[in-house]
């Protein structure tokens, strides 16, 4: 097993996947669960929030879903 290792440790790498546990933890409160797979569905169920309901200032208010659709588009 190899340790995978950023430039210099620069922390803007993992700022995006930061945020997005944050926002993760924030959301789904996996003591409710009773099993690994209530977790698995709430994760799930929260990954399917956050790309298609979900709307975001730095995508101007999309979802993350509409703005690729946009992108594409253009």
């Amino acid at each position: 097993m190899l340790q995978s290792m950023s430039r210099r440790g620069n922390c803007l790498d993992n700022a995006p996947m930061e945020s997005f546990f944050g926002h993760l933890k924030d959301y789904v409160d996996y003591k409710l669960a009773s099993d690994l797979d209530e977790v698995c569905a709430m994760v799930d169920a929260y990954i399917d929030y956050y790309n298609s309901e979900r709307r975001q200032w730095k995508l101007q208010k999309m979802t993350p879903l509409q703005y690729r659709s946009h992108l594409i588009a253009a």
